[in-house]
């Protein structure tokens, strides 16, 4: 993505935007950023931008991703970080499998794992800030009070002196990415074998993941603790090996009395107490949709005369349609420091969005989004806001405190798979029934 346009004449405050070498912006970040780098000091190995992104997605073979995305050591894409900042839209990719001109067989299992996160971004925006509610009841016959609301701090510094725990839990700390399989794997030691609530691992995994989306995150949580599955989520060490290898097992000093040895019946019977069947209603915290103005097709064009262009982190990326419409505009990103500041980021995260935004010709503030953005305006003499709709409530907040004050348009990108009408989904299979036949027109016959 080339884009070529003059910045505003830089004034006290804006962040530096040019560094020599990744040294040099580590220490920048650790000076401008010291919460987040008190969570992580280190930037990941994992390179922001979209020039990045376009060489990942070269590597990317879906016939083999399809046949070893289960194993750690599989055909992964590790696409995620880029898709979850907009780096690498949904759309694009479906639309770069459709041009792979393979058939559908060999790319059903990458189609289908795209849409499973648009599947989690739809019931976020039925939710909102309801995915940090337990969407049903638990089904381990546990109440929601049993659990623990902290992290043990062995598990949190990587010392169970289970081999395969802690090198999750250096994996995760260190680069800022695990393999989605070992994610499931810890979260459901952490929910059911350690008894603490789901909440806690959501929040601990937002801070260090650079592919950090609440909605993939917190309902894939969900899904494990059973409050928003059928059943609880657990592995055995027969599992564990046949995805992960026997060098966890091998090295582990808790190898004779490892706590994943057994069958599933006998481990489900050692975790949970049998509960009535039909237990899977909602809780108060209902589904609701939300009502916001995501397709506005002119643009804004009809509305502002002289916008400027917000950037959030959902839309880092070509996906972003305002880039194109608007190529004079003005663009500001704002890195939200209350957010920072309250340790809900670390610097790995950080660091990869930072690493991202120098690719793009815009403003960088570190504030209070609101206040920055209204000061941005007057700065450059803008009449409104023009942002990528956002899925994220707090950003939807920050619009409409802006409103208050400057009109702000929100801008939809192109769908992943457009249904027939706003649906509300409590499972993926049935998602998938109404998006899997018109995603398969797509392609090419078989």
């Amino acid at each position: 993505m080339a884009l070529h346009r003059s910045l505003p004449l830089p004034e006290q405050g804006d962040l530096t935007r040019g560094f020599p070498d990744r040294n040099c912006l580590l220490q920048y970040l650790r000076q401008e950023f010291p919460a987040a780098a008190a969570i992580d000091g280190q930037l990941s190995p994992v390179i922001g931008g979209r020039k990045a992104a376009e060489l990942a997605l070269r590597r990317v073979d879906p016939l083999a991703y399809g046949r070893s995305r289960n194993f750690l050591k599989g055909a992964v894409t590790q696409l995620s970080p880029y898709i979850r900042h907009g780096l690498l839209g949904l759309a694009e990719l479906k639309q770069w499998l459709v041009d792979q001109k393979r058939p559908w067989r060999d790319q059903e299992k990458l189609i289908s794992e795209l849409a499973w996160r648009d599947f989690w971004q739809r019931v976020w925006q039925q939710f909102g800030d309801g995915i940090w509610q337990n969407i049903e009841e638990l089904k381990t016959g546990h109440s929601a009070e049993s659990y623990g609301d902290s992290l043990p701090l062995d598990l949190r510094n990587g010392e169970t002196k289970l081999a395969c725990i802690d090198a999750f839990q250096r994996q995760l700390v260190n680069t800022g990415w695990l393999h989605n399989h070992a994610r499931l794997w810890l979260a459901a030691y952490v929910v059911h074998w350690r008894r603490v609530r789901w909440q806690m691992g959501a929040r601990w995994f937002l801070q260090h993941l650079i592919d950090a989306d609440p909605a993939s995150n917190n309902l894939s949580w969900q899904w494990v603790a059973s409050c928003f599955s059928a059943k609880p989520y657990v592995f055995n060490r027969a599992n564990l090996e046949k995805y992960a290898g026997d060098s966890f097992c091998r090295s582990c000093a808790m190898v004779n009395s490892c706590p994943f040895d057994g069958s599933y019946e006998q481990i489900q019977g050692q975790l949970f107490i049998p509960i009535q069947p039909n237990t899977n209603k909602l809780n108060d915290n209902k589904l609701r949709a939300e009502n916001s103005n995501l397709a506005n097709h002119n643009l804004g064009k009809e509305k502002l005369v002289k916008p400027l262009l917000w950037i959030h982190q959902e839309s880092l990326g070509p996906a972003n349609p305002l880039w194109r419409a608007w190529p004079e505009a003005p663009g500001l990103f704002v890195f939200d420091r209350g957010c920072i500041e309250d340790g809900q980021i670390g610097l790995k995260r950080l660091g990869f969005v930072y690493e991202s935004l120098l690719e793009l010709p815009l403003v960088l503030r570190n504030g209070d989004p609101v206040l920055e953005i209204q000061a941005f305006a007057k700065r450059c003499g803008c009449d409104g806001v023009l942002t990528q709709a956002p899925l994220d409530p707090h950003l939807k907040r920050i619009i409409a405190a802006l409103q208050q004050q400057l009109p702000v348009v929100e801008v939809a990108c192109e769908p992943f798979v457009d249904l027939p009408s706003p649906s509300q989904f409590q499972r993926f299979t049935k998602f998938w029934k109404l998006a899997e036949p018109l995603l398969r027109e797509q392609f090419i016959n078989e």
